[in-house]
């Protein structure tokens, strides 16, 4: 067969990778009347559409409306029974449109964007070849930039009988059609820890490996804790332990992890939620100079260090794996686009504003959407600490605020505010407990913000909202 090889098209930028984050550059690039191409290999709309952020929500919100309920008199006993699986998982269904994506191809076509399906590497400098699925070739030239947001994948450790007992990664877990009797979760990150949370609520017995045995380490330890105690509380089995195999015969029924040791345990499904790596090994990354399969380091204009026309926005820059950051990153890096194609010099990186993805550094905010609710942003204390700042931690007991007790008696939950000493702001906040999620973009303004506590002390909270917990965190900060 012979492949039809079309003329080179010359776009003003190219973009790799059709998720959120490739489909903010080019909305970005199009609003100042640049011409734009995207490639996708797999579905517009990219990993949290269909395999991450979406589907992992859908699946975790009954199960925490449920638990929310079950403590609140006068709802207990009418939601005491089991969520309806079947009905979750269509829901889940319908929210990732069966893992279609037509609207999202509609809406790339209503702002003028080029689509082409297929996989896309570089070819040189400012270059870029497609191979569809037909196996035509696509040859395409950027006057201005190339942005690559092809994202991450997830890693599966090098383990005896892995490869051939089909284990779950993230993306299986949000997508399973059934519910597994045993679930076992190797890892006790934010997948590790929303996923045991989802399957335990749809009524799977989890058992959850973590080394260390602590749960979301990259949170504050009292964090971990809580949701720990939580999961334990509803049945989960949660162990310290390493896994050194995996058997499932023939590929087919139950699996057996091994532990260091000589223990094992088995289940119907194992998910490895063990890290992500960059979906750089096949972009064409040695053509202009670079490592197949590395993270790409760049400026806070989010182009690659070294060049002049590349750009790595989202999960690929490695500097924070979080969609909501990675959509930030592409309004950044679409802003300085079509700044330099407009001729205009940036100014130095400290003042850039607009075109510096300065939160990337000191105010990622995060939810984690397990039953109870954590969230973070900012420093922790013990990050301030390596970065040499002189800080001290406020802590509270969420159950001594008023809403607290409104939104369910006997609430647990736990909030630490990290101040500046020195300059009396606020670097950190982190939240636990059930419905703090919404509390977390106040505590986001601040810290961006700089917002002096001086100042703090005069935006009122409501009551008895939850949001009470910033005037106990100032009052036990003045003592």
């Amino acid at each position: 067969m012979t492949h039809v090889v079309e003329d080179e098209q010359v776009y003003d930028v190219v973009v790799l990778g059709a998720g959120p984050v490739g489909e903010n550059v080019v909305d970005r690039v199009r609003a100042a009347g640049l011409s734009a191409a995207i490639v996708e290999s797999e579905l517009i709309g990219g990993e949290c559409s269909y395999w991450a952020c979406m589907p992992s929500k859908a699946l975790l919100r009954p199960g925490i409306a449920r638990s929310d309920a079950r403590a609140l008199p006068g709802l207990r006993e009418a939601a005491g029974g089991p969520l309806d699986a079947a009905a979750v998982l269509a829901h889940r269904n319908e929210v990732v449109g069966d893992w279609k994506d037509d609207g999202q191809l509609d809406w790339l076509d209503s702002i003028g964007v080029r689509v082409l399906r297929g996989h896309g590497r570089l070819a040189g400098p400012r270059r870029v070849e497609v191979v569809s699925p037909e196996g035509e070739r696509h040859l395409l030239a950027a006057r201005h930039a190339v942005a690559v947001c092809t994202g991450s994948r997830a890693v599966l450790p090098e383990l005896p009988g892995l490869p051939g007992a089909r284990p779950w990664t993230s993306r299986e877990a949000t997508s399973s059609q059934q519910v597994p009797e045993r679930l076992v979760v190797v890892g006790g990150g934010v997948v590790g820890a929303e996923m045991a949370t989802a399957w335990q609520a749809l009524g799977s017995k989890v058992t959850m490996l973590v080394r260390g045995g602590g749960l979301l380490p990259r949170m504050e330890p009292f964090v971990g804790e809580h949701v720990a105690g939580a999961l334990r509380e509803r049945g989960a089995d949660i162990r310290d332990a390493t896994v050194t195999a995996v058997v499932r015969d023939g590929g087919t029924g139950p699996v057996t992890v091994v532990l260091e040791g000589g223990d094992h345990v088995e289940g119907d499904e194992v998910l490895f939620a063990t890290g992500r790596a960059p979906r750089t090994e096949d972009v064409g990354l040695e053509t202009v100079g670079l490592e197949p399969g590395s993270w790409l380091d760049v400026d806070d204009s989010l182009r690659v260090l070294g060049t002049d026309w590349l750009y790595a926005v989202g999960d690929v820059n490695h500097r924070a794996l979080l969609t909501h950051q990675g959509k930030y990153q592409a309004r950044i890096a679409g802003a300085a686009i079509a700044a330099r194609a407009r001729g205009e010099d940036l100014p130095d990186p400290g003042s850039w504003g607009a075109y510096a993805a300065t939160a990337d550094h000191a105010a990622v905010p995060q939810v984690v959407f397990t039953d109870p609710e954590a969230a973070a942003v900012g420093l922790s204390l013990a990050e301030a600490e390596r970065a040499g700042l002189r800080v001290r931690a406020v802590d509270l007991d969420l159950a001594g605020v008023a809403g607290a007790g409104l939104y369910a008696p006997g609430y647990r939950g736990h909030a630490r505010m990290v101040v500046d000493l020195d300059r009396e702001v606020v670097v950190g906040a982190t939240f636990v407990g059930p419905g703090i999620g919404e509390l977390l973009h106040s505590a986001t303004v601040a810290v961006v913000g700089e917002v002096p506590l001086a100042r703090l002390w005069h935006a009122v909270p409501s009551y008895p909202t939850l949001s009470e917990a910033w005037l106990r965190l100032l009052e036990a900060y003045r003592g």
